[in-house]
């Protein structure tokens, strides 16, 4: 019975690696793109987070639908190791915050993620999680050690009714806020420890993706995959205001940068109906969270490395996109 499921396991993993466009041979190279630089080491880093006060970043990878591992990425050497479900403690259910979701899993699919601060190195880590079931998956991310380690601690199962939940963000007061991606018409969402979860008024669109918020909680800021814009939608006000700072490409995730400006990053892979336009493996800009004034900073055309980017975050005096579809790194990219 064993070896019939190890053999199971490892037909799995080929499949896999068949549909998502790994190649062993590609996936060892890693080499310099012109002015381009990788972090070697990761499977398509969908999404990526710095941890604040260390030298750490947290990227997400996939390698199929239904499952994924989570990277610690050392800003020091450019190395990464896996943190979940490999090295990871022992889950431990919080069932006072908790309480609804059905218990741990070690098998899912990690897309967007987001940190809530804590202190002494300890922090709360929020992985939004596809697979068995659709959910954010809550973590205790302990920065004391040599490496991060991740432990699990609960779940908050996805809205009913939503097609993806894709990108989160921390809240004041323990309130979470996330954007449920469909192109036909998706939303905002939060979540809140006493009554669950609720639409966010006014937060109707085509393809919200990418998502933050201010720190006083007044504002999202929502990557417009279908609008090709910043979107920025004001948070308990009346009426909600509604402003969008088109950017010339598909919004995928967006990140507070270095300077308080707002990291966009995307892609474009295909012109609309019989418009020309110029395709693009990773694009991304910055925008003033105020004036909503864009600054073009990447255009990079891919290789066989790296196929689709999804993010950027702002390393020190470099950009690091992390991306999908066979992509094998994070690229990394002058300021």
């Amino acid at each position: 019975m064993e070896v019939a499921l190890m053999v199971w396991r490892l037909c799995f993993c080929l499949l896999c690696i068949a549909f998502f466009g790994v190649d062993t041979a590609t996936g060892q190279t890693c080499e310099p793109d012109g002015d381009v630089r990788f972090v070697c080491g990761t499977t398509n880093p969908e999404d990526l987070y710095e941890i604040p006060n260390t030298p750490w970043v947290i990227a997400s990878g996939r390698v199929s639908d239904v499952e994924g591992p989570i990277y610690a990425v050392d800003i020091r050497d450019h190395s990464a190791r896996e943190i979940f479900p490999e090295n990871a403690m022992s889950p431990a259910h919080n069932t006072d915050i908790y309480q609804a979701c059905p218990g741990p899993t070690n098998s899912f699919q990690p897309h967007g993620l987001t940190l809530r601060e804590g202190t002494g190195g300890r922090h709360t880590l929020y992985v939004v999680g596809h697979g068995p079931r659709e959910a954010i998956e809550v973590f205790n991310l302990d920065t004391r050690g040599t490496d991060p380690t991740l432990q699990w601690i609960g779940c908050i199962v996805a809205p009913q009714g939503t097609r993806r939940i894709n990108s989160i963000t921390t809240l004041p007061d323990g309130v979470l806020g996330a954007t449920n991606f469909d192109r036909d018409g998706g939303e905002l969402w939060e979540w809140h420890r006493a009554r669950g979860w609720s639409e966010v008024p006014g937060s109707q669109m085509p393809g919200p993706n990418g998502l933050v918020s201010s720190e006083d909680g007044e504002w999202f800021y929502i990557g417009g995959w279908s609008d090709q814009a910043l979107v920025r939608l004001s948070r308990g006000k009346t009426p909600v205001q509604i402003d969008a700072a088109p950017v010339g490409f598909n919004v995928d995730n967006v990140r507070w940068g270095l300077d308080g400006q707002i990291v966009v990053a995307g892609h474009v892979t295909q012109c609309e109906g019989n418009t020309p336009c110029e395709l693009s493996v990773a694009r991304v800009a910055t925008v003033d969270p105020d004036t909503l004034q864009v600054q073009q900073r990447v255009d990079f055309k891919g290789n066989d490395f790296f196929k689709l980017g999804t993010v950027a975050i702002e390393i020190g005096d470099e950009i690091w996109v992390g991306g999908i579809r066979g992509s094998f790194g994070i690229a990394r990219f002058d300021r």
